[in-house]
């Protein structure tokens, strides 16, 4: 089974918590849809377990992207990597958990991913007379920092179902939940990834504690809190 979920934001526990709940295994896969790190308290933590997660894929969020221009800036700036690594490490909460390995995956995360079914990012892709514009011709800023895309009037009705996060969904329903967008009103409730245009992943968890995951072959929604949110 494959399932898409966005904005962890170093919540480590709910999301061991719901892959419990999911019983997510090796014959599944996992697209994290970018902001693993930053405003929970176990960025590094989480970032190295889903690294070392062989059925796990992740892009690159705006929080990965900002972390990634303070990081560049500062190598242009000097040769002293041992500095720079004590930056870095100051960054997260739980930064004495960060090594160069770690830094090196987070400097090669892709935009988007894209499979059969979908298409994931973090922010948005260009949408032109209603249609999605391909993907690779979007810039980094647009995918991890877009804020139109979310609208509920943006409705593309071509394409393969996009998968997203960045705002949490309760600025737009006042719920913590993940909404799907059915191509048509009559394809809403179906229980295939062809019936939505769009599925809004970002459950704001670090407003919350609740972290949503969904089913790409279900359709079908899941969520774990934050026990001591």
């Amino acid at each position: 089974m494959d399932y898409g979920i966005s904005d962890i934001h170093g919540h480590y526990g709910p999301f061991c918590r719901l892959m419990d709940k999911i019983k997510f295994g090796g014959g599944d896969r996992l697209f994290v849809l970018g902001d693993m790190i930053d405003k929970g308290p176990d960025s590094i933590r989480l970032a190295k377990l889903l690294f070392s997660m062989p059925n796990v894929y992740c892009i690159a969020g705006n929080h990965e992207y900002d972390f990634l221009k303070y990081y560049r800036a500062m190598m242009q700036k000097t040769e002293d990597y041992d500095r720079v690594f004590a930056a870095l490490c100051k960054y997260f909460p739980d930064g004495n958990l960060l090594d160069w390995e770690t830094v090196d995956r987070f400097d090669l995360l892709p935009f988007y991913i894209e499979t059969d079914d979908f298409i994931g990012v973090h922010a948005g892709i260009p949408v032109r007379n209603g249609e999605l514009l391909p993907v690779s011709q979007a810039t980094c800023e647009q995918l991890v920092y877009d804020r139109r895309f979310k609208d509920p009037d943006v409705l593309p009705q071509k394409g393969k179902c996009v998968l997203f996060g960045h705002t949490p969904v309760r600025y737009l329903t006042g719920k913590d939940e993940i909404l799907l967008y059915p191509r048509a009103p009559r394809l809403a409730g179906g229980r295939s990834i062809a019936d939505y245009c769009k599925v809004h992943l970002d459950t704001g968890t670090y407003l919350s504690g609740v972290l949503g995951c969904f089913s790409v072959g279900t359709c079908q929604c899941h969520y774990a809190e934050e026990r001591n949110f």
